[in-house]
C-alpha cells in the first residue's frame, strides 16, 4: 500500500516539480510539492539500497545502508548550506537526532507495543549503541560548544574540523567492528534470521533507480531549499523549527515508515537498528561530512549547536538508553518516548 502511495506521488511530483518551478507558482503549493516527491523519492532510494545489500551480501550491504541511509537529508543539507542556511542544517541535524530517537523509536515501541505485550531486541547491541550515543552526541558535539564560548570564530572552526575527521574514523571503526570483526559474536537468541530472504529488484534495475531517484531527490531538493524563507514568512515559522521539525521529517519519512513497520511485524531488532543506527549515522557521519563540506561554501558550518538543541538532544539519548538498555520494551515505554518529542516540538515551535 505504501509502496503504491510512493510511486503515484513520484509520477505525479517530479513533472510537477519541474513544472511548477520553471512556471513560477506559489511558493506554498510548491513546498508541499516538494516535500510530498522527496518523501517517495526517498521510499524508492531505501527500497533500491535494500535490494543492493541483500544480493550483496550482510557486509557490503551493511555498508551500503549505511551510505545511503540518511543520503536525502545529506542532499538537502548541502544545497542548505550552499544557499548559506546554515542554522538550518544544524537544526536538522537535532531533528533527526530527536525524530529518529524519539519519534521513530516511540512510535515503533507504541505500535509494536498495542499488539504484542512484550517486544524483545538484542541487549549487546542496545548496548554497544549506548556508548557511541553518549560519545557522538554528549562528548562530540558538546565539547566545541563549550570551547567556543573562549575561541574566536577560526579557532572554532578548526575545531569542529578535526572532532568532524574523529567522529568520521570512528563511525568507519564502528562499521568495521559491527561487520567484520565482531560479526555475529554477540548474537541474541530472539535475533531473526534473514539469510532466505529475496531482494525486491535485480542488480542492475536497483542500480538504475537508486541513481534516478538520487538525481531527482537533488534537483527537487534544490528548489525546496529556495521556499524555505517563503514559507517561514507565511506560518510565522523560525528556521530553527523548519530544520527541527520540517526538514527532518521530510528527509527520514520513508526510513520512519519502516521502522514502524517492522516494530508491528514483531521485528524490533531492526526497528530500533534503524531509529538508533540512523542517529548514530547523522551524528558520526552525516553531520561531520557537512562540517567539511561547508568549507567549499562562503559560509563555512562550525559543529556548534545552540544551547535549546543540545540540551534537547542529550535529554533525548539519556531517555533512550534508560529505555531500550534492558532489550526489552512495551507501549508505555513508546508513549514516554513521543511524550518527550511533542514536549520539545512545542519549544521549538514557540521559541
Amino acid at each position: 500500500m505504501i509502496n503504491k502511495l510512493f510511486m503515484i506521488f513520484v509520477i505525479i511530483g517530479v513533472p510537477l516539480s519541474v513544472v511548477g518551478s520553471i512556471m513560477h507558482w506559489s511558493q506554498i503549493l510548491m513546498f508541499v510539492i516538494y516535500c510530498l516527491t522527496i518523501i517517495a523519492l526517498a521510499g524508492f532510494m531505501g527500497r533500491a539500497t535494500e535490494s543492493l545489500a541483500i544480493i550483496s551480501g550482510p557486509r557490503i550491504g551493511g555498508l551500503l545502508n549505511a551510505t545511503f541511509g540518511n543520503a536525502v537529508e545529506l542532499i538537502i543539507s548541502i544545497f542548505a548550506l550552499q544557499a548559506g542556511l546554515t542554522e538550518v542544517v544544524l537544526a536538522s541535524l537535532t531533528g533527526s537526532v530527536l525524530g529518529n530517537l524519539l519519534l521513530v523509536g516511540g512510535l515503533s515501541f507504541f505500535i509494536g507495543g498495542l499488539k504484542y505485550k512484550r517486544q524483545q531486541f538484542n541487549i549487546y547491541d542496545a548496548r554497544h549503541n549506548s556508548a557511541l550515543l553518549i560519545f557522538a552526541v554528549i562528548v562530540a558535539f558538546v565539547i566545541p560548544e563549550i570551547f567556543a564560548q573562549r575561541m574566536p570564530e577560526d579557532k572554532t572552526l578548526t575545531l569542529s574540523i578535526g572532532v568532524s575527521i574523529v567522529l568520521i574514523i570512528l563511525y568507519l571503526a564502528a562499521l568495521l567492528f559491527r561487520l567484520v570483526t565482531h560479526r555475529g559474536v554477540y548474537q541474541h537468541k530472539n535475533d531473526v534470521s534473514e539469510e532466505h530472504e529475496e531482494p525486491e529488484w535485480g542488480k542492475l534495475r536497483a542500480i538504475m533507480v537508486l541513481l534516478l531517484s538520487t538525481v531527482a531527490v537533488a534537483y527537487v531538493s534544490e528548489n525546496l531549499v529556495h521556499t524555505f524563507e517563503t514559507v517561514a514568512d507565511k506560518f510565522g515559522w523560525s528556521e530553527l523549527f523548519i530544520g527541527v521539525i520540517i526538514v527532518a521529517i521530510v528527509g527520514n519519512a520513508a526510513e520512519h515508515a519502516s521502522a514502524i513497520l517492522m516494530a508491528y511485524k514483531d521485528k524490533m531488532g531492526v526497528a530500533v537498528e534503524i531509529a538508533v543506527g540512523s542517529t548514530l549515522q547523522v551524528a558520526m557521519f552525516v553531520a561531520p561530512v557537512l562540517v567539511l563540506v561547508s568549507l567549499l561554501f562562503s559560509t563555512s558550518m562550525p559543529l556548534v549547536f545552540t544551547i535549546p538543541e543540545l540540551v534537547s538532544m542529550i535529554t533525548a539519548v539519556f531517555l533512550t538508553i534508560s529505555i531500550s538498555n534492558d532489550g526489552d520494551t512495551n507501549w508505555f515505554e513508546g508513549a514516554t518516548l513521543l511524550g518527550a518529542y511533542i514536549i520539545m516540538g512545542l519549544g521549538f515551535y514557540l521559541l
